[in-house]
Formats: structure tokens, C-alpha cells, sequence
């Protein structure tokens, strides 16, 4: 699949193009973070809309974002925006309203005004999730939920010209392959949906070998995160410390000439950010090398 055009060829040996999610960036000031990408040879950032690196409802969003443009050029990174941040909407609930939930409205607004703030960064994708079913919901009421919300997504996405990475997430209504292909399909395969696919929850939940879902989502693929897991259990880990193999998914990644970001998301890693960013990418680049050589 070609990628979105705005995407920025790897400023590195290889193939793929490397980025970190900011949501494992936030004991740093969002300058100093896209600082230590740019010098640790990353290709971009995927950044995460919250209160601590970019509030889209802030007062002076599109001063904000071409000052933030400025220095995304001047350190040539990428962006892509995520939409995860746990508790944006509210406090004392994580990820709540979802697409699915009571107050959804206020969900499907977060989505279009990320939208909004993609086009003024020039990033041309915006990853989105569907979110966990409400208790004693029923799916045929989830699925006409979802597919409602989506298509008011979807139709903005097409009018700003923002593609969407809707992500499989385990515990959520959507956590496989499986569940993406039937939105899709139920949604009529729109241009500007397309499909965010986390390395880590492949090896978390999916039947299938990692470089198998890889191949199998590479028509649809527009965003990728990349981290370590473990089978059955859902908490994101440093690289080694479970079953990805690495090398596998990069190739795979190589061979559908995937060229958008791999953005590396270690939330809960954010304290140890100076460490973990050099330390990722190191990896990710002797991997990429190691299958390309054996290949």
C-alpha cells in the first residue's frame, strides 16, 4: 500500500519509518521529547491529544499547532494523532464516553476535532478505537452504536482529507482482525477508514502469527504500533521482555511496503523515557537489518 503522502521517507538505513506514541512521553516537555526522537534518529512522533502535550481545546488551537508544525519540519519528523488519552473526556471514568457508551456525542466531537487538528499539523492520520461494550449491551444495539458513530467520523475524515487508523484493542468491542473486517465491510470499505495495527496485540490475542496479521491488514494498514507482549495478557513491554518476534514483523512489514510510522507505545515507561526511546529504537533498527539480511 502506498502511504498517505505526507509521510516522510526514514532518514536511516532501512526501510521502515520509526516514531514513538507521546502517551510514553509525558514526564518530558513536548519539545524536548521531539528533541530526543529527532536525535535518537527517529522519523516521527505519534501524538497523543491530553492535557499534558497538546490540548485541542485549549484557547488557540491552530496558533498552537503551526508553532508545534514549525518545529516538526525544522527536526523533519512526522506526526500522526492518537486519540487515546485516558481520561480527556472524563476524570473519574478511563476512556469513557465511548462510540458506544452513554454521552458517545462528546466522543464522536473528540474525534472530529482531531481531525481538525491533524489537518493543521499536516498529519495524515488519525488512530481511533470503538471501546469496551457497556454492561448488559447487547451486540446488534453495539454494532448499530458503532457503525453510526464511525460514518459521522468517516464523513469528516473524507472532507478533510484525513485518513483514519481504526485500531483492534484488546477488552474493547473491536480488539481483532476480525471484528476491523467487519466494520469495514458493514461500513462499505470507505476510502478514508483504514486499519492502526498494534504488533503487540497480535501476539496478545490474535490466532495467527504476527507476520500473517500483517499480510492480512496490509490492503487496509495505515498506522502501526509497536511494542512487546506476552499471549493473553494485555500490558505493553520493552522489547525482549515477551513474545514478538521482532525481526518477523518488521520483514513482513518491508515486504507489503508498509510507509507509514511504526510508532513505538510504552505508556507506562514514560519515567524511563530517556532510557527506553534510544533503547527501542536501537532494537528496532538491528531487527529491521537482521531480516533483511537473512531474507
Amino acid at each position: 500500500m502506498t502511504a498517505p503522502a505526507r509521510f516522510r521517507p526514514s532518514r536511516a538505513i532501512g526501510k521502515l519509518n520509526y516514531g514513538y506514541v507521546s502517551n510514553g512521553l509525558t514526564g518530558h516537555r513536548l519539545e524536548d521529547a521531539l528533541r530526543m526522537l529527532s536525535d535518537c534518529g527517529y522519523d516521527g512522533i505519534a501524538l497523543t491529544l491530553d492535557h499534558v502535550h497538546f490540548d485541542p481545546d485549549a484557547p488557540g488551537m491552530r496558533s498552537r499547532a503551526a508553532s508545534l508544525r514549525r518545529l516538526l519540519d525544522q527536526l523533519k519528523l512526522s506526526c500522526v494523532v492518537e486519540t487515546g488519552a485516558r481520561f480527556a473526556l472524563d476524570a473519574r471514568r478511563k476512556h469513557h464516553p465511548t462510540l458506544l457508551s452513554e454521552g458517545r456525542e462528546r466522543r464522536v466531537r473528540q474525534l472530529t476535532r482531531a481531525i481538525d487538528v491533524a489537518v493543521e499539523l499536516e498529519a495524515p492520520v488519525v488512530s481511533l478505537w470503538s471501546g469496551a461494550v457497556p454492561t448488559g449491551m447487547e451486540p446488534g444495539t453495539a454494532w448499530d452504536r458503532l457503525l453510526e458513530g464511525v460514518a459521522r467520523v468517516v464523513a469528516h475524515a473524507e472532507r478533510r482529507e484525513v485518513r483514519l487508523g481504526f485500531e483492534p484493542e484488546p477488552g474493547m468491542f473491536v480488539e481483532r482482525l476480525v471484528d476491523f473486517e467487519t466494520l469495514d465491510r458493514r461500513l462499505g470499505g470507505p476510502d478514508a477508514l483504514g486499519l492502526t495495527l498494534d504488533l503487540g496485540h497480535c501476539v496478545c490475542l490474535e490466532p495467527e502469527p504476527v507476520e500473517v496479521c500483517v499480510r492480512r491488514g496490509a490492503g487496509r494498514l495505515v498506522h502501526v504500533h509497536v511494542e512487546d507482549m506476552v499471549r493473553g495478557v494485555h500490558e505493553h513491554l520493552m522489547f525482549g521482555d515477551g513474545e514478538l518476534d521482532v525481526a518477523a514483523a518488521l520483514g513482513a512489514l518491508v515486504d507489503v511496503e508498509y510507509e507509514g510510522l511504526v510508532a513505538v507505545e510504552l505508556s507506562r515507561h514514560a519515567h524511563a523515557a530517556h532510557e527506553t526511546v534510544p533503547q527501542a529504537i536501537e532494537v528496532l533498527r538491528s531487527r529491521e537489518s537482521e531480516e533483511v539480511t537473512t531474507s
